[in-house]
């Protein structure tokens, strides 16, 4: 069975071979406008009339295809090859082409040739150099024209890169046929896109590499600008000479220099000449530059060395005592200075930088801190400040020196109290009592502002206490200064001395004061004196006694009676229980107005001690003295503050009953 089926089969074989049949028929292509095609056609067991159609159209059966004068039927017949060729394709050529073996019926598939059409080279808009302003957004257009088939695509390249941010848009004809394309690049150029080169690529299948157009940027920009110094690092007091260099389209128009933003007026053109500061270190030099588009700018800032500038004092600082404090400056240098704290009038340093710290302050603490800065390498700037410690702390009372006095005259004892803070009062206190101010019986307390505090320990105060007619307790017992303020209390006990009674025993005195025009009138006796004691007050002594007890009694043996010649000027003489055991005229406080009458001091030329003051009287004369000088004494309404003039006895009185006797003038 198997043997008869190979059999018929290959009698079949034998039978199809020997009948007319397609060994190739033609396929769809595709071709470029203006190349050749070539449709393939071959036939076998077929010795007859083969022709070709065109969407139906017979060519005919020539194998020159008469009437076609670019159509032709190629290969041998008698090996059954009948290839139809186009050369220089048109796009009529564009059709269903069918081989045909017209006597035995058969016909090929119909293969369709398709046309293609290169696109032409695209025009890019405003080419080929476009005009474009730097930092200013921008779109360039390029458009491709004609009939290519099919729609090309256009790119856009920048020295062989492509770009991108371009988008494609295709015009559309009025009868539903596809226009022209176009592709808009945006862009946003700057400066260095001038003179730029940019592509725009029309590509499609029927021309791959496509066909390119392109477009050189001509950019005007604003001055793109270099600002140098001849010398970056100076020192204060230099010259410094700036380069401002611009690049600009179209070219510069102007220039304009600041500094530290504010115009340096007269500045022209592209060089500045300056004399460094320490200014320039924060306060840049700038350089703007103009021209038709708009302006650009620069900015430098010069390394200006110099020395410490002060820019932040050290305040005073008041602290209690155990407690820290801190003292800080600010010094400014260009290299930063070495800032050091000094005690004033001491070398040793407490520390450096801008803060010092003393720990657990006591009130040897007190004083005046130095914050110092060392002059820079160019030896300007540097120096110091400095600011007082004033260490809060209970008060200091010191008993300061009281002059002795007689029994049943006057006295007063003195205190000296310094603190921080101030006191907040100062009290005298003794057996029977206690005063901090105004009088009370024999006892009166004036306080005065001392004349010079201690160091750093705040305002000093001087509290007095005045005694009238003193006793004998006075002289035994302790008075007590106190004072007190928020930190405590102290005090201190001031006893009264009592002075001896003093006399002496001449015959004679004589007592020359000069006038108050400077000039002297001598009688004959004093001729012999005038050599040698023409300058100052003088005391002659003859032989006269002068004696003076305790109670105030006044022995004189004077045989003028108490008055004595003083060169032409009526003098009197008074001698009283008055501290220190002076001869005086009652002033007014020592620290009272420049009408102060002058005292001389007469004590080293009558042999009293201690010391007498006498004051030249305004109309001549000087009290005389007498035996009950101080027997009507009054309490004094009030007192000055204090002397404390070196040598002279601290205590100040006011006004003093005149003398009970009278006045005579005895002239010379």
């Amino acid at each position: 069975m198997l043997i008869l089926v190979v059999v018929l089969l290959l009698c079949l074989s034998k039978r199809a071979d020997s009948l007319p049949h397609f060994l190739q028929q033609p396929e769809d292509q595709v071709v470029v406008l203006g190349s050749e095609a070539r449709l393939p056609c071959v036939l076998g067991a077929y010795w007859g009339l083969v022709q070709w159609t065109k969407d139906g159209l017979a060519l005919g059966g020539e194998r020159d295809l008469p009437g076609w004068s670019r159509y032709w039927i190629s290969g041998k017949a008698a090996s059954g090859q009948h290839n139809l060729h186009i050369r220089h394709v048109e796009l009529e050529d564009e059709a269903l082409y069918e081989c045909q073996a017209t006597q035995a019926g058969l016909r090929s598939r119909p293969a369709q040739l398709h046309v293609l059409v290169p696109p032409e080279a695209p025009q890019v808009l405003g080419g080929p150099a476009v005009s474009l302003v730097a930092g200013v957004p921008a779109n360039l257009t390029c458009r491709s024209q004609g009939d290519a088939r099919p729609t090309p695509e256009l790119l856009w390249f920048r020295d062989g890169v492509r770009l991108d941010g371009a988008t494609f848009h295709q015009t559309l004809l009025k009868e539903g046929t596809p226009g022209p394309v176009e592709s808009r690049l945006f862009l946003t150029p700057s400066s260095q896109d001038d003179g730029a080169t940019l592509v725009c690529r029309a590509r499609s299948q029927a021309l791959p590499a496509g066909r390119d157009t392109a477009v050189t940027l001509s950019l005007q920009y604003p001055p793109v600008v270099t600002l140098s110094a001849e010398r970056q690092t100076v020192q204060e007091g230099e010259k410094v000479t700036f380069l401002c260099q611009a690049t600009a389209q179209p070219p510069v128009t102007g220039y304009r220099w600041a500094k530290g933003g504010t115009p340096v007026l007269g500045a022209r053109g592209p060089r500045l000449e300056v004399v460094a500061d320490p200014s320039f270190l924060t306060e840049p030099v700038s350089c703007e530059v103009s021209n038709a588009v708009g302006s650009g700018n620069r900015s430098t800032a010069l390394d200006v060395h110099f020395g410490p500038i002060l820019q932040a004092k050290p305040e005073p600082v008041a602290v209690d005592i155990g407690e820290d404090a801190f003292f800080r400056c600010a010094w400014r240098g260009n290299p930063p200075p070495r800032v050091t704290w000094t005690r004033q009038g001491e070398a040793q340093v407490l520390g450096s930088g801008p803060t010092l710290r003393l720990r657990s302050v006591g009130t040897e603490d007190a004083g005046d801190y130095e914050c110092r800065a060392e002059p820079g390498t160019s030896g300007l700037g540097g120096g110091a400040a400095e600011a007082r410690l004033t260490v809060n702390a209970p008060p200091v009372v010191t008993a300061l020196h009281s002059a002795p006095a007689f029994l049943r005259g006057p006295a007063s004892l003195q205190c000296l109290v310094v603190a921080s803070p101030s006191p907040e009062t100062v009290v005298w206190s003794w057996d029977e009592g206690f005063l901090a101010s105004g009088s009370r019986g024999r006892f009166l307390v004036e306080t005065f502002p001392a004349p010079q505090g201690l160091e750093g320990q705040g305002r000093g105060l001087i509290s007095v206490l005045h005694i009238s007619g003193t006793q004998e307790s006075d002289f035994s017992r302790a008075f007590n200064c106190s004072a007190r303020n928020r930190l405590g209390e102290t005090s201190t006990q001031v006893t009264l001395d009592r002075r001896a009674a003093a006399s002496f025993s001449k015959q004679k005195n004589l007592v020359r004061i000069p006038g108050s025009d400077g000039s002297s009138s001598r009688g004959p006796e004093e001729e012999e004196m005038a050599s040698s004691e023409d300058r100052g007050p003088s005391v002659h002594r003859d032989h006269s006694d002068l004696g003076l007890d305790e109670e105030g009694a006044l022995e004189t043996k004077d045989p003028t009676n108490g008055y004595y010649k003083v060169r032409g000027v009526s003098v009197s003489l008074s001698l009283g229980e008055a501290p220190g055991g002076g001869l005086f005229l009652p002033p007014t406080s020592p620290l009272g107005p420049p009408a102060t009458p002058t005292f001389y001091d007469f004590g080293s030329r009558l042999g009293m001690v201690p010391p007498c003051r006498m004051y030249r009287a305004r109309a001549g004369y000087l009290t005389t003295p007498h035996p009950r000088a101080f027997t009507n004494y009054i309490k004094p309404t009030s007192f000055g503050p204090p002397d404390l003039g070196p040598g002279t006895p601290p205590f100040p009185y006011a006004a003093f009953p005149p003398p009970s006797h009278p006045r005579l003038q005895t002239h010379v």
